[in-house]
């Protein structure tokens, strides 16, 4: 992807004085006090900043946080806690936190080698809506605007594709060059076989995504309750698990590409994967009795809430095989210990292959962290909404307005 990247810039001695811009994701969770209670989005920001001021740069930072009212500011909003967070993490002399500014769409000021942080940049009007008056404005702020907010990046709003447009220099930072970089080794050049992993809960929050990949991918495997919906698909019964009959064709369709893939390439090990046996249970609790059994077997009571030890052995020995593998989501109810056995097998089973990895969405990364295999990750994607659209196989905005702006 031909794109400028801001450590070029820094290289070419091209930002010293400049008043830099970055759009860094430092949307964490809090607590019901306002408590940062995880804080990898603000670290994972803290190199780009770092880069900015060490080279002379004048530097801004700003953030979405939540989903405030656009004009409305309420104290539960402000990026306080995230400034001073951030202040600790760069040190001296931001150990206290890093300015915060309110109202700051009219002017910042901010001298070489200092950064300040800018308030809720959604709380501004026109921000979501793209507004172009409102992008002229943040644009000439900077000299030069930086990205380095992936999580962002499926969105067209005033601080991640507007102020792109019209901010002198337009580049990406650190954070969503190493995004970009990993998501064109794993889908765009990938090594062969590539294995892509899609779980969840419903197939029609993934159907697109499942459809996209189906043309590309050596391997689908698919789990929770959409195993369950393809599980249904191929005639086996699932008793009163989570499914979406309603879906069943979509599922099939996705099966039968995958074989006649399969059978064009004369590899009849190109397809979906279906479960040979499920741990089931009677009722949906982290207490509830778990039950090993063959997928034939499953009763009209049953709740499939974890594929089998055998089907995790047949999907490990293919995750050993793969050249390239792509994760996203769990498959099975991982948070309940007896339902956690099948995803830290296929957790375990990436961690242990010798094949490029990129993981992504929420679910993913707790399971990652439980089974402490970070790693052993090829890379960890920082996005939720913005991965699963470039498995859609969309261009995401961000991306496709730092294509336009790749010269300086």
């Amino acid at each position: 992807m031909n794109i400028l990247r801001f450590d070029q810039l820094v290289s070419q001695c091209k930002v010293a004085g400049q008043r830099v811009f970055i759009r860094a994701d430092l949307n964490v969770p809090q607590d019901d006090a306002g408590a940062i209670t995880e804080d990898t989005r603000i670290r994972a920001s803290v190199p780009c900043i770092a880069m900015a001021l060490k080279a002379g740069a004048a530097v801004m930072v700003t953030s979405h946080l939540g989903r405030p009212t656009e004009g409305e500011f309420k104290p539960a909003d402000s990026l306080a806690p995230v400034a001073k967070r951030l202040g600790e993490l760069l040190g001296p002399p931001y150990e206290n936190g890093v300015p915060l500014i309110a109202n700051w769409t009219g002017g910042v000021t901010v001298a070489p080698g200092q950064v300040v942080m800018l308030e809720n940049c959604r709380l501004n009007i026109g921000e979501k809506k793209n507004d172009e008056a409102l992008a002229r404005k943040l644009a000439a702020l900077c000299d030069i605007y930086v990205n380095d907010a992936f999580g962002t990046a499926h969105r067209a709003e005033a601080t991640t594709y507007g102020i792109a447009q019209f901010a002198p220099v337009a580049c990406a930072g650190p954070l969503l060059s190493a995004e970009i970089d990993a998501i064109t080794q794993a889908l765009a050049h990938p090594k062969r076989p590539l294995v892509a992993i899609v779980a969840g809960s419903k197939v029609s929050t993934k159907l697109t995504i499942l459809q996209s990949l189906a043309s590309k991918v050596d391997r689908l495997i698919v789990g929770g309750g959409i195993a369950n919906t393809f599980m249904l698909a191929a005639g086996l019964k699932i008793g009163k698990s989570l499914a979406e009959p309603e879906l069943l064709d979509a599922a099939r369709s996705v099966i039968a590409e995958m074989k006649a893939r399969g059978e064009a390439l004369g590899d009849a090990s190109i397809a979906v994967p279906i479960p040979v046996d499920v741990v089931c249970a009677k009722r949906f609790a982290d207490d509830a009795e778990a039950t090993v059994k063959d997928a034939a077997d499953v009763e009209d009571d049953d709740l499939i809430l974890d594929i089998g030890p055998k089907t995790s052995a047949i999907l490990a020995a293919q995750l050993a095989a793969a050249g390239t593998i792509v994760w996203n989501g769990p498959v099975g109810v991982f948070e309940f210990e007896a339902f956690s056995h099948g995803t830290e097998a296929i957790a375990r089973a990436i961690a242990a292959s010798t094949a490029f990895s990129i993981a992504g969405g929420g679910d993913t990364l707790a399971a990652i962290a439980k089974y402490g295999i970070e790693k052993d990750m090829g890379y960890i994607s920082t996005g939720g909404g913005a991965f699963l659209e470039v498995l859609e196989g969309k261009t995401l905005p961000a991306f496709e307005i730092l294509q336009k702006r790749a010269t300086v």
